[in-house]
């Protein structure tokens, strides 16, 4: 089911909107429909990074190497 949600723009915003439309050649509800899809993704994957970090320096990692060379 879809809802319609307006939402309020400054006028710059606006324009690069419909700039970044025009060169994707999509529509305005696609361009931001998608971005607010990447933004709540990028969300959950912070949330949720943080939920595991304390896990993962239990078991003494602590940076993206760490991982890399558990994973290697």
């Amino acid at each position: 089911m879809r809802e319609t949600v307006s939402i309020s723009l400054p006028q710059d915003v606006k324009e690069e909107l419909d700039e970044a439309v025009a060169e994707e050649g999509v529509s305005r509800s696609d361009l931001v429909r998608q971005a607010l899809r990447d933004f709540l993704f990028v969300r959950q994957f912070r949330r949720l990074r943080q939920e595991l970090i304390p896990h993962a320096e239990a078991q003494g990692i602590y940076s993206d190497e760490d991982v890399f060379k558990r994973v290697s």
